[in-house]
Parts: structure tokens; sequence; C-alpha cells
């Protein structure tokens, strides 16, 4: 096989040679393949986090399973058996949210009425929805990952090690049972997630009540005053709570004979406090009334005192004098504010987030005690509230301050409008209560989850060190229990009276306490199961009625999806913790803590070793991208427009692998085709047409010389192999450190220089300009750079290096892998001697071109005019020999300019000035500053220099440091030339100076240029690839100055040769057999009111072209005979002439009416009448 023709840019699309590559690697079922051939090789594990599918996939599983594609193809390509399974989240809320609506469920007992067993399997039923979609999704991406191998929370074997999973943090004593306020739904019996909670809120009025609460053995008889819109939860009151912070005043009401602690910025809240103007009274009056400030004190000193309560009902529970356990005590907490109410807030633990939390801490309750909480699940007071018994909570907040008012405690009723939680299913307003609920201590173990955190290594390193860290620090023990019924069933077998508690560990431990044989370990299956007690006489234990928090399960996974310890055990054990996980940054609060908290109970063990955490994709707008405000592109459209590399390439190369926030934006996607895609491919195509051209020319297959044994002689060829080098080791370095956000940038620079320095410098080369060896070379240097450069950003684009590596393998020796996937990381090479030198040489160079360019630019000189002289001014004498030797013909061709010339004094071109920082120095010299300003701006050159130098400077008894002063440098032009004469440009290390003026040679070599243009526009319009030969003729208009065209094109015909590949000829001297394909009429020069030169440009078949003199020789001096031979000639086809004429060692004979007439390639005999002419074949 030989390397094939490719499509021209414009021509090539992206999207539909991704699906052809699809194509390809199922034909060779790559992935498969890929993992066949690592196996054996030290194993790489990667969790992936497991999404639901009961949702399509964003942006956000875009942008996660991008990353998670790239590093475990790139830890495949480095030797590593990589194994990617992905994972089903199937159990929870959204599952169980899906079928109420679809059910129209309204209440736990319309579950309990349809049967528990009909409303799982309806779950189950919706559970892989969507699964096709993600599956096609994924694949349609380039990710690499087994679905017919995936892992399901839903799985038996999965929930099996669950079970395990949590038997063992009941044997290390780390499970108990307690309390957790939850949003509740009074209408449904039920608790809800804080995503239901937030689905419903409306607007409402509420009671909001200020109360008192006496001091017990308080001098002045002072109450603390409490304020609480929600009264019902008054009869629960255990405690008060204070800001330790916070000043607080002791008031007396004259008028009341009452005394109050409040805090001191809400004092004016409470009636009567503030003095008011008496009716009628004159401006200097004094007010009536207010309050008399006895005491101020911070709220610390308020802990420990101890009040009287509301109500009798919990009095039991009081705390003893002195005591710092109990009842009906001040606390403090700094989440109480003095923005509103009285800096006072009434605790009721049972329901109060805050107030549970608070409560516990400090000893008002326990963990794992029961709590006062005199509310059923319908929201209905208990007969521990006698008087109060079977009112609806809402309902008794009247009741409530009428008894409080009767009591004498009620300082001020009144009401607040606020945007309160209503059911979404019942549409009635939500509580907050405890529900009982099975935890693990996770307090217990903080000091080791801190510990392993620090084991681990995450991407960016703040999200670990800040976020993560803190989150650790401040972490509470997990509930991991949900009353619901669609999930993994909590595997507690408990007596009646909670006296025997059983924790199953396995399906056959279940099967042997209990007799039955276990298929599934849903709650349908397994729920009536019962354990014999182990007590004589009593009951049967039965399983409690939670299931697991889907956390618990996905923090499970590295053990469910192996089934460990049943199965896998030596796999799992000798590679854990995972070498890699990767997701979005609100999983620090999700499953990566999830994961760390299991792996630690377990094994004290970080569960991964490498994390990197991307950031929130938004849309365009900076909004949160919304299906219903369709303020997003949906992620197919984007894939078939641009492809998947170009999105990957986008996500990849933005803020967002930095955790930060990404706006997507179309256009993003679209710039990356136009600006490293399409240039990347064309110096692809440019290397396929010129190995065709080669192949063609040579009739031998191309055959690259491997890197190791190229001994490069050309600047441009060593500096792309140190180039690839350096490409190679930096990429390895980054992704060794997961550093995905510095490899893309460096990838896209490497590119960049590729096409626009290697390509574009050396297109001559590549044509065959200085020879075949030299060709070889060349294409051989270009070859192994685009090969290196598709192994190794294969794991990012893997498309597009697919395509590309699918035709070079061709040109590869027997054996080479079928797929790019297949191959490994370029191995990094040994930097070379010199290596640094050139690499910064070209850059320094490139920086003189750009300099060059725009000062043409704004001289308004354009390139196609070619210039006397440019100048190089720098100080490194090794970069001027560089760019004065080697480096020279490329400045001098992409300046367009006659000569180079290099100058190592800066001050033969520039004036030197020195000006200070203000911002820096006016804060580091405050009323100095003025006498410094003007020691600076009175440095000389010679002091200026010696600064550079040395970085300190000695002034007005100041010391000046680098960064301090600002060096300028104006250019100066040189003697004798004036400002219009020449122009120069710097970037603060370089400086390009270029000579304006214009003489009649240049303006010759200009038109020269244009004409090169013209004829390359032409081949492109007439639709010809670089392998098409044609000849090239020009035929002037009536008018034109032929004699000065021809001396242009004469005076420059080796110029126009190398350039084009042919001669240039009058149309006069175009052959008879030679065909016209493409002409155009074209003017060169004319400009700013310079001579023009209209003209027809011509291309035409090359024909077979015999001088005339030569010919006439050759017959005899037959004139008649010369032209007989010329018009058989003409009328042969010009392959099998040339083919007749290698035959017979380069010549042809003619028989012409009974005469034979041998003609000589090369003498008689031209195959194109640019060859005809001398300089080319």
């Amino acid at each position: 096989m030989s390397i094939a023709d490719v499509l021209e840019g414009k021509d090539y699309s992206f999207p539909k040679e991704e699906e052809k590559i699809l194509e390809l690697w199922d034909r060779l079922d790559a992935f498969n393949e890929q993992l066949k051939r690592t196996e054996g090789k030290p194993e790489y594990i990667f969790y992936d986090g497991p999404p639901f599918a009961t949702g399509l996939p964003h942006y956000g599983h875009i942008l996660a399973g991008t990353l998670k594609d790239i590093v475990t193809r790139y830890a495949s390509a480095t030797g590593h058996h990589v194994t990617r399974r992905f994972g089903w989240d199937c159990h929870g809320l959204p599952v169980e949210y899906e079928i109420d609506k679809k059910l129209n469920i309204k209440s736990r007992d319309d579950v309990m009425k349809m049967g528990i067993g009909a409303y799982n399997e309806e779950c189950r039923s919706i559970v892989m929805r969507y699964s096709k979609e993600w599956e096609k999704t994924v694949k349609r991406l380039g990710r690499w990952i087994d679905f017919e191998n995936d892992y399901k929370t839903l799985d038996p074997s999965f929930m099996e090690s669950v079970w395990w999973v949590f038997s063992r943090l009941f044997e290390k004593g780390l499970v108990y049972r307690g309390f957790k306020v939850m949003p509740f739904s009074t209408a449904c019996s039920t608790p809800l997630s804080n995503f239901e909670a937030g689905l419903n809120y409306k607007d409402v009025s509420d009671p909001a009540v200020m109360v008192s609460f006496p001091i017990v053995g308080d001098a002045d008889g002072a109450s603390l005053v409490a304020w609480t819109t929600t009264p019902w939860t008054l009869p629960s009151n255990v405690a008060l709570c204070v800001h330790p912070e916070l000043i607080y005043v002791k008031a007396r009401d004259n008028d009341k004979k009452k005394v109050y602690i409040v805090a001191e910025a809400r004092l004016a809240a409470v009636p009567g406090a503030v003095p008011k103007p008496k009716k009628g009274a004159k401006k200097d009056d004094k007010p009536e009334g207010g309050f008399e400030i006895l005491a101020k004190m911070p709220g610390s000193e308020l802990v420990g005192l101890r009040y009287t309560p509301l109500f009798p009902f919990f009095s039991a529970l009081a705390a003893a004098e002195g005591s710092s356990k109990g009842a009906f005590r001040v606390v403090s907490d700094t989440y109480v504010t003095d923005d509103s109410g009285t800096g006072v807030v009434h605790q009721a633990p049972a329901f109060g987030e805050d107030d549970y939390r608070v409560c516990l801490a400090h000893g008002v309750c326990e963990k794992g005690d029961s709590l006062p909480c005199p509310v059923d699940l319908n929201g209905r007071f208990t007969e521990e509230v006698g008087q109060f018994k079977g009112l609806y909570v809402k309902d008794a907040d009247k009741e409530i301050v009428a008894v409080i008012k009767e009591a004498g405690r009620l300082v001020e009723a009144g009401s607040l409008t606020h945007s309160y939680p209503f059911c979404w299913r019942s549409d009635t307003p939500l509580i907050y209560r405890a529900v009982p609920s099975w935890f693990v201590k996770v307090e217990e173990i903080k000091e080791r989850l801190l510990h392993n955190n620090t084991l681990t290594y995450w991407v960016p390193a703040y999200v670990k060190e800040k976020r993560f860290h803190n989150w650790l620090e401040n972490a509470h023990d997990w509930a991991v229990s949900r009353s619901r019924f669609w999930g993994t069933p909590i595997p507690i077998w408990a007596s009646e009276d909670g006296e025997e508690i059983v924790v199953i560990g396995s399906k056959e431990e279940l099967e042997r306490r209990t007799g039955e044989k276990v298929t599934d370990l849903h709650r349908h299956f397994i729920d009536h199961l019962t354990i014999p007690s182990s007590r004589p006489g009593q009951p049967p234990l039965k399983r409690v009625d939670d299931v697991f928090d889907c956390w618990f399960e996905s923090g499970s996974m590295p053990y469910g999806q192996l089934h460990y310890p049943f199965e896998n055990k030596e796999l799992f054990e000798n590679n854990f913790p995972a070498d890699f996980v990767a997701e979005g940054l609100d999983q620090t609060r999700g499953w990566f803590y999830t994961l760390m908290v299991l792996s630690t109970a377990l094994f004290d063990k970080p569960a991964f070793k490498h994390l990197v955490c991307n950031g929130l994709v938004l849309a365009a707008d900076g909004k949160k991208m919304s299906k219903r405000l369709k303020n997003y592109p949906d992620p197919t459209e984007v894939l078939d427009k641009y492809g998947a590399d170009a999105l990957r390439l986008y996500l990849i190369n933005s803020p967002v692998v930095r955790a930060e926030t990404l706006r997507f934006k179309e256009e993003g996607v679209f710039a990356v085709v136009k600006d490293v895609f399409l240039p990347w491919y064309n110096a692809y195509r440019f290397l396929v047409q010129n190995i065709l051209r080669m192949e063609g020319e040579s009739g031998a297959k191309f055959v690259p010389v491997p890197p190791e044994q190229l001994q490069p002689t050309n600047v441009l060829d060593r500096w792309i192999g140190a180039a690839s080098r350096s490409l190679i080791a930096y990429v390895a370095a980054e992704m060794g450190a997961y550093r995905l956000y510095t490899v893309v940038p460096y990838l896209v620079k490497f590119i960049d220089s590729l096409t626009n320095v290697y390509v574009r410098y050396n297109r001559k080369r590549l044509k065959g300009a200085k020879g075949a060896e030299d060709t070889s070379t060349c294409l051989s240097c270009l070859f192994n750079v685009l090969l290196d450069v598709c192994k190794v950003m294969a794991p990012f684009t893997p498309f597009l290096t697919e395509s590309m590596y699918q035709n070079l393998r061709t040109a590869l020796p027997a054996g080479a892998p079928e797929s790019v996937h297949w191959c490994d990381f370029p191995a990094t090479r040994a930097a070379q001697s010199g290596d640094e030198r050139i690499q910064q040489s070209v850059d320094r160079m490139q920086r003189v071109i750009e300099l060059g360019r725009t000062i043409r630019e704004r001289r308004n000189k354009p390139l196609k005019s070619p210039l006397t002289k440019l100048v190089v001014v720098h100080s490194d004498a090794d970069f001027l020999a560089d760019i004065q030797g080697e480096l020279r013909e490329y400045v001098e061709s992409e300046l367009n300019v006659r000569s180079l010339e290099t100058c190592a004094d800066p001050l033969q071109y520039a004036t030197l000035r020195a000006q200070p920082d203000w911002q820096i120095l006016g804060k580091k010299l405050g009323k100095s500053m003025g006498a410094v300003a003007a020691a600076i701006k009175d440095l000389t050159d010679a002091q200026i220099l010696d600064f550079e130098k040395s970085g300190t400077l000695s002034l007005a008894g100041h010391t000046i440091e680098a960064g301090e002063i600002k060096v300028l440098r104006d250019f100066r032009a040189p003697a004798g030339m004036s400002a219009d004469d020449v122009d120069a440009n710097g970037d603060g290390e370089v400086l390009a100076v270029l000579d304006l003026r214009v003489d009649d040679s240049l303006l010759a070599a200009g038109l020269a240029r244009e004409v090169v243009n013209r004829y390359q526009k032409l081949r492109k319009a007439a639709g010809l690839v670089l392998s098409d030969k044609v000849d090239m003729f020009y035929d002037p208009a009536a008018g034109t100055d032929v004699a000065a065209l021809e001396a242009v094109l004469a005076g420059h015909a080796e110029y126009l040769r190398e350039s084009l590949g042919v001669n240039v000829l009058p149309a006069s001297s175009r052959p008879a057999g030679s065909v016209v394909i493409a002409s155009e009429k074209t003017t060169i020069g004319g400009a700013d009111g310079a001579a023009a030169y209209p003209f027809t440009a011509l291309l035409a078949t090359p024909a077979a072209a015999l001088p005339a003199a030569a010919l006439l020789a050759a017959c005899g001096g037959s004139e008649e005979l010369a032209g007989d031979v010329a018009v058989v000639v003409a009328s042969r086809d010009l392959g099998k002439l040339q083919a007749e004429a290698a035959a017979a060692g380069g010549k042809v004979v003619v028989r012409v009416n009974g005469s034979e007439v041998t003609l000589r390639v090369g003498s008689e005999l031209f195959f194109s009448a640019s060859a005809s002419v001398g300089g080319s074949a």
C-alpha cells in the first residue's frame, strides 16, 4: 500500500470523517483489542462515577467523560492495562420522582396500597430509559469505555457488596441510630430530599411572635426574649441560643415593670424600647417612655443561664443547677444573627437542623437518644402535649399564642410574609422534622480522613487543600438511611424492642439465617423474611424499613463494581486505591467525599491516588444551562456540525479544567476547527501531496528515514526535531502530573509552529527545490514529526489522529499497529547538543519576522514589494550568528528583503531612557519619590545598562531594584537616513530595523513576486493539485511594453522557476500538442503610479517540444521533413513517448515517408516547453 491522496481542507468534513473512524473502530474491535494487547501490563485503575440514566447527557457529562477518556487513553499508551467500565446510578429519588409523576402518586399510603413490589418494578422499568442515548453520545465523543460489562447499583452483586460495606462499619462500631432533621411532608407522611423541598416555594403569611423566658435566679427578674415564626414549635422548646460575640443588653420596661435581655442591635424591635414623642409635643420636649439600660454583656456571658420552661411538657429534661448537660439552658452558636428577630433563637431540636446540631454540641440532647418530638407523621400533636393533642401544627399556632399570652409570656404578636416550601406532591406546607435515621460515625474518624486526604494528589491542588479539607474538617456524622422504597435495603434485622440487632453482610448469610432462597435484594424480595431471635420466647427479628442513601451506594462502587469481597479479591486488594478519578467540583461534597469516608472507615486508606476536578459549564450568558430557556446549543448539533474532536479540545483548553467556570460558546468550538485543525490538516495534506509527487517522479515508494537514523543538516530540520523532543518530554511530564490545562496550550502552540514555521518555510524544499536527497530528508522529518504528533495528540483528539495515522502507516514497515490507539506514546528522547539554542534562536527569528511584518503594515509596504535590508539588533552573539547564518534565508524570504545584517550594540539604533514605576516606588519611597524620580530621569546610558545587568541601583540614598524602573528604548535613525528611509520595531529584547528605500531593481523583483502570485492563484482556481504538471505561458495584452515585461521575466527567471517549478514562457512558444486548461487576464504593477503590465496567464498541458534548429539539423536540413516529424510527434501520446524514450536509452525514432529520424531527449526532443529552455525537466 502507498499513501493515498487526501481532500483539500475546504472539502474535508471533520464530523463525517469521524463517522468513518467509528466504523473502523467497530471493524477492528479497537477498544477490546487494545485491552487484549495490554494484558499482563501493570494495572491502571480508574473509577467511573455513576450517572443516572433517567436523563440525557449534557455538557457537564461530556466534559467529565472527555477528561476521563484522555487520562485513561494516555495511561494505556504508556504501558498500562486500563479496564474502563461504565457505571449507572439506578436507585433513589430521581427514579421515584419520575414514577410518582407517571402514576400520580401523592403519598406514602398510595405506594403501600399499590404494593412495594409493583412500585419497585415500575421503577426498575425506567432506570435504563436513556441508556442507549447515553451509549450513542459517549461513543460519538470517541470515549472508549465498556458498556457491555457495565456495573449497575441495582445488580444483586453490587447490592451485596454494599451490604458487606455496611456490615464491616457496624462491626467496627461506626454505626448508630439517631435522628436527622429533614423537610417533611405531613400530607404524604414522608421526609423529602432538599431537592424536592426546593421544587415548590410560595409566599405565605406566618405569625411572628416574641416570647419571654424568665432567667432562674436573676436579681432583676430578667427574661430572655426569643422571636419565632413557628409558634407550633414552642411546646418542644428545650434551649435558647445566643451569638457568643454579639453584645446583648439587659433593659427595664418601667411601664410594665419587666426586664428583658436581647441583642443590642435588636432592642428597637421590642415594643416600647425606643422613646416616642408626646402627642402635640414641642420641638425641645423630651420623648416619653423607652427602656432603661441596666447592663451590657457579650453573648458568651449568658451561656449556662437556666430559664423557666414555657410549657411543662418536657420539664423532666431540665438541667440541674451548675450542670453542662440537660435542657432549658442558654447555649451559643455563630449561626445566630442580629439582622432580624431579637438575637435570641429558641431551640426545638426535633424541628430544626441547626437546632439539632446546636443542642447536640451543647449536651442538651445526646446522639441516639429520643428527642422531644410531639408531632406524628400526619403533622398532628400527640398526647405528649395534652392540651394541643390532635391539632394540626399549622392550625395550632393561634391556640399556642393564646396560651402564651394568658401566661403573661407574650411580648409581641405580629405576622410576616415570606417564601416558604410546599410539598410538590400534595401542595401543602412542609415542616422540618426529626426523622429516625441510621448514621455512620464520621466525626470519630475525622483525623484519619484529614490524614488520608494528604496522601492524595488533586488537580487543581487548591480544591483539595481548601474546599475538600474544610469540608472534611467540619464533617458531621452521615445519615445513610432513607425512608424510601427503590434502593438497596439497609440489612438490619431488629427486634421490636430494639434490644437485638443483626446486620447481614451477604446473601449467603441471609439465606442461612432465614432458611429462604434469595434471588434479589430489593425490598419486595426480602422484607417478609424474618430471623429467629436468639432470646427464647421472643418474636423473630424483622428488617427495618429504610433503604440506603444512594450516595452510600456510589461511595461503595470500588467494591460493588467488582463484587468484592465475594469475587475479584486479589484484583481489588492488589490495586487499591485507584489510580485516578475525575468529576465536577460539586462532587467534593458528594462522590469524592463518600469515597473517602468509606475507604477510610474500611481500610484506613484514600479510595484514589489522583483526582482531576472540573468546573461548571454555563451558558454563554453566564447562566445555568436551561432546556426551558434554550440558552445553549444542543450537544448533538454541535457534534454534527464541528465534530467530537473540536468539542473535546475546546472544553479541555479552557478554565473549566482548573475547576473554574466556562461560558460555553459555539464559536469557540468553531475556532478550534479554524485555528488548530485546519492548519494541522493542511500541513499533513502538504506532506501527502509531496510524497505523491516524489513517488510519481521517482517511481519508487516513499520510505521515511526513522528519527534515530536521520542526520539532518538543515537548520529547520534540526529545529523541528528538537521541538518534537521537547514536546514529547513536556507532555509526558505534564500528563504525569495530570495538568491537562498546561498540555493543550503547548500542543496548540507546537502545531502552530509546525504549520507556520516548518511547513511554510520549507515549502520549496518539500517540493524538491534542493534535490532528491534533501527532499527525502525534509519529507522524513515532517513525516516523523506528524507521526509523533498523532501519537501525542491521540488521547486528546482520537478521531483526527486516527484518520491521519491510517494513511501515514502505509509508509511504515510491515507490522505497524493498525490503530494509533494501539501505539505506545513516543518514548522521551534525550535532548541533543544544541537543542535549546536552536529552539531559542528560531523563536527569536519568528519574533523578528513578526516585528518586520508590523513595520511593513504600518508603513504601507506590502510583502510583495522587496526591500533592501533588515538589521537585527540583539546582544546575544549566538543568536546573531544563527540568524546571520543558517536562519538568514528564511528571514530574507519571509520579509522579502535583499540582505540581512546584525548588530550587537542596541545604542547604535536606539536611545535609552529610564522612567520610575510611580505606583511601585510611590508606595515604597513616599515623600522621597520626587528626588528619586528626578535622579532616575537623569541616568546616563551607561548607568541604565549597568542597572539592567546588576538589577540594583543606589539613588538619592535609596536602593532601587529591578522592576521599579522602566527602561525604554526609543528608535534613532542612523546618520544620513531620514525617518522616511528607515523604521524599527522591538519587543523589549530584539529590535528589527527595516531600510524602506526602494530602487528599480527592487521594483522589478516585486513584479516577479506578483507573477508567481498570479500563476499560483490560477492553478488553485483550475483545481490543480501539487502533482499535476502544467506549462505556464503569458500573452501580453495590446499596448503592453513587451520588452519591459520580458526583461522582468528574464531577469528573475531562476526565481520564477524555483517558485513555480517551470519556466514562464511567451504564448508563442507553446507546442502544437499542448492544450490550454486555464487562462486569466491579469495585470502586474501599477501601484503608486508605477508602470502596469497587463497580460493573459495560460496554464497548458505539457507536450513534446522540438527546438527548431536542433530538429532541422537532425532532419539533414530538410524543412519539409522537420515539419512532418513535428506533426507526427505532436500526434503521439506524451506518456507513451516518454516510455519509448526511456526504453531506448533516451532516444525516439520517428519514421516519415521512408525517412527515419532519431530524436535525442534533451537535444532534439523535450517533454515540455519549459524543459526545452533549460532549468526544469
